[in-house]
């Protein structure tokens, strides 16, 4: 088959929406020059505004021009029959009691928490086929512990269930079903207002954020992540947990403002969060870590380097991730966008040798997230199509199915 490059993919998406390339222009606020040039150029990535400007113009999500990730493709096939456990146990039957789990006579609300607390360790390691196979398991049990017991233990079960329901929404994200993902993530807000934990829903508006922006609904993924930030701030930022879940609004809100164009903004509050991971370092570590936002002094220049990468800053990029020390505290899938975007500056430079290294280094240590990523795809691919192929590109192509 052969390879469809993204102006390809704009093309086929503008013809099947009846429009010219002025009338994509009109409607994305892109110029015709630009979408002339990118339908003609056999290129497999451009600046995210760009694309989220085009998914905006042609009606589509956003992966409907990314593509499917590879590792875990989401369009032409049927759901598999652990996806369709997966959506059973987010929308379980109309009317239907809860169902009673298996291992009743062993569960306890501290073993639920451990599995969960699991669970999320399986998803940051991009290990999503066993996370597909357990996850109904860990959502029946937290919905039957949402309704058993007095009232605090009920609670406890409904912080328990919106924490399951926030991993199902994640999951479906990353499987490229964002329908199913606001479905979890808008239950998983339910149960979290029903649990005596405060921070719980605005820590999962965050991954609504996240949805919006894969449906390239910026400025509700914008507007979401500020409103729940400022209600943090105004109660809650005097606490380590507080802090944290604040800090992870706001890196989403300027990331919403990056991919709408506005960098100088979106750097202007990363600068703001790396402030805060300074101060939130010298506070004590929060109970349950697993269980919070991504928020540290890490995730904080990861997300700096990411947003320079996105808006063809490659030697800013690439100045921002010399000589990081990573917190242990970052989950294997940071990591992972780290060293992805460190390529694509390279690649973006012109040192294919570069971007070589930093991919032999992901396909070393997380070959996994490397088979799932589609910027692992495009930087490889726009390697192997370039004029001369650096050493060491031919294995990672093979490892993509690249090489043709």
């Amino acid at each position: 088959m052969a390879t469809e490059y993204l102006g390809d993919r704009v093309r086929r998406l503008r013809r099947q929406a009846r429009l010219t390339q002025e009338g994509l222009a009109e409607h994305s606020g892109l110029s015709v020059d630009t979408i002339r040039r990118l339908e003609q150029k056999p290129t497999s990535s451009v600046q995210l505004p760009t694309l989220h400007a085009l998914a905006s113009g042609l009606g589509v999500e956003l992966t409907s021009l990314v593509g499917d990730p590879p590792g875990a493709p989401s369009t032409g096939e049927s759901d598999s029959p652990q996806l369709v456990a997966v959506r059973r146990a987010i929308t379980p039957p109309l009317f239907a009691p809860p169902a009673t789990p298996s291992n009743l006579e062993t569960l306890t609300l501290e073993r639920i928490r451990r599995d969960i607390a699991g669970g999320w360790t399986l998803y940051h390691a991009a290990e999503f086929e066993d996370l597909l196979n357990t996850l109904p398991g860990l959502i029946t049990d937290a919905r039957f512990a949402a309704t058993v017991g007095d009232v605090d233990q009920r609670a406890a079960g409904q912080a328990a269930l919106s924490k399951a329901l926030q991993l199902g929404g994640h999951l479906a994200i990353r499987m490229g079903k964002t329908d199913l993902a606001l479905t979890a993530l808008e239950r998983a807000i339910a149960a979290a207002d029903a649990s005596s934990d405060p921070l719980l829903a605005p820590m999962i508006s965050n991954s609504v954020a996240w949805a919006y922006q894969r449906q390239a609904r910026l400025d509700d993924a914008r507007g979401l992540a500020v409103y729940a930030a400022d209600r943090v701030e105004r109660e809650h930022s005097s606490t380590p947990e507080g802090m944290r879940v604040w800090g992870g609004l706001l890196m989403s809100a300027a990331t919403s403002h990056a991919r709408s164009g506005d960098y100088e903004r979106a750097n202007d509050m990363m600068v703001t969060a790396e402030r805060a991971a300074e101060r939130l370092a010298r506070m004590p570590k929060p109970q349950d870590g697993k269980l919070l936002s991504v928020f540290n002094r890490s995730s904080v220049r990861i997300e700096r380097v990411r947003l320079a990468v996105q808006h063809e800053r490659p030697g800013e990029a690439l100045a921002l991730a010399r000589g990081m020390r990573l917190s242990k505290e970052t989950p294997p899938s940071w990591r992972t966008w780290l060293l992805l975007d460190v390529a694509r500056a390279h690649t973006d430079l012109g040192n294919g040798e570069g971007a070589v290294k930093a991919l032999e280094s992901l396909k070393r240590n997380a070959p996994a997230w490397m088979r799932h990523h589609t910027l692992a795809v495009a930087v490889v691919r726009d390697l192997w199509n370039g004029q001369s192929r650096p050493a060491g590109l031919k294995p990672i192509a093979e490892f993509l199915g690249v090489a043709e």
